[in-house]
């Protein structure tokens, strides 16, 4: 998630030396919302809080800023087996995160140049960025070009191991095209290369081992857990499609998203989202939705070391990234993922309105490269939020 937070927007607006020279925003928007995330077999719960806000300073200047506030408790997945009882299959977790981020943009002519700067923190995790993106009006504003650059950079604490980095470097550019006064489309490239430690440090693969003695007889074969090692690099490409087009006769907008996504894990991914908005009278709206996601096994997804090294060797208990490549975590293996949900959308006035959501989200794997089905999980996922503008 991107950090936010709204301290830094009055850091960002013109100084004033007396009360006659306070001019006020053109205009002001802030929405807030609360999430619950709650996984079935009460495994993971994510109870999130969000502020958020945009404010027009005058007519080409603006500023943005978020702040978010993720609890998160319950147990994971620990890339051992279901059926195994000698390791735990579950792991208990337990952390806060918080979120802020601050962005300035300004228009010049055609361009709106827009600079943000966020920074995420957990109890083992930092995370600071940077974007610079450019959004450029053509053709009357029917046709928008947006182009830009992201940079994140991440410390992990790592059990064992001095705190590891890592960094990710995504180019981005996209093509806006108002169609007819109720339809448009759009269509937008991501290139991103992450590098560094690219290991979750709370996933592991197991192994079945046996002790070999100074006589050379063997003891009775026994578990080990050991840290997975992905690849220290990653080239991702996400090339995504957008329509939305508005039905007169039933005053209601059907809004169409596919995204293509494959990196050099060997993960490929298509997802499919269709949105619903029916507007009722003249102050509500209801909002049916359906996400379909479906993806490839990275390469070196497996569910056990057995066979990748000899029984002789134990794999390393401080993987770097060299080959030979493993990972147990059902988030790497052949998956199908399916959203449902319901939004309901009230405006009181022109200038409050609100919003109350609930999604059924469910995980399986797919084809013959996955893991256990215990693995996956199915989820309700309750929303409420409020919306303010001046």
């Amino acid at each position: 998630m991107n950090p936010r937070h709204f301290v830094l927007a009055p850091l960002l607006l013109p100084t004033v030396r007396t009360a006659q020279a306070l001019t006020l925003p053109e205009a002001q928007r802030y929405d807030t919302g609360y999430q619950v995330y709650q996984e079935d077999a009460e495994r993971i719960r994510v109870e999130s809080f969000y502020l958020k806000g945009l404010i027009d300073i005058n007519a080409d200047t603006s500023v943005r800023f978020q702040y978010l506030h993720d609890a998160i408790s319950g147990s994971s997945p620990t890339g051992a087996q279901y059926d195994q009882t000698e390791l735990p299959f579950l792991a208990g977790t337990h952390d806060i995160r918080d979120g802020i981020l601050g962005a300035l943009a300004r228009q010049f002519g055609d361009h709106r140049v827009e600079l943000e700067i966020s920074r995420s923190t957990e109890s083992d995790y930092t995370s600071n960025g940077m974007a610079l993106s450019d959004t450029w009006d053509l053709n009357q504003k029917n046709t928008t070009l947006a182009f830009g650059l992201n940079i994140l950079r991440d410390r992990v604490a790592v059990q064992g191991l001095d705190n590891q980095d890592k960094t990710a470097i995504d180019l981005f550019g996209g093509l806006t095209q108002i169609i007819d006064k109720n339809t448009t489309v759009s269509a937008n490239l991501t290139l991103g290369y992450n590098y560094g430690y690219l290991n979750d440090p709370y996933k592991g693969i197991q192994r079945t081992d046996v002790t070999i003695f100074d006589d050379g007889s063997m003891s009775d074969p026994y578990l080990n857990l050991y840290p997975e090692n992905r690849p220290d690099h990653r080239f991702r490409q996400v090339l995504q499609f957008q329509g939305t087009h508005f039905f007169e006769p039933c005053n209601a907008a059907l809004d169409a998203v596919y995204r293509l996504s494959n990196d050099d894990f060997g993960v490929f991914s298509q997802c499919i989202q269709l949105e619903w908005r029916q507007a009722i009278g003249e102050k509500f709206e209801v909002t049916p939705y359906i996400r379909y996601y479906r993806q490839s096994a990275a390469d070196f997804f497996m569910n056990t070391l057995d066979g990748v090294f000899p029984i002789t060797v134990s794999p390393p208990s401080i993987p770097n990234g060299s080959s030979p490549n493993y990972s147990a975590d059902y988030r790497l293996s052949a998956l199908d993922s399916l959203s449902l949900g319901l939004r309901l959308t009230y405006q009181f006035c022109d200038n409050f309105s609100a919003s109350v959501s609930y999604e059924r989200y469910q995980m399986s794997g797919n084809g013959g490269n996955h893991a256990p089905s215990a693995a996956y999980p199915s989820a309700d996922i309750w929303s409420c939020c409020a919306f303010v503008k001046f």
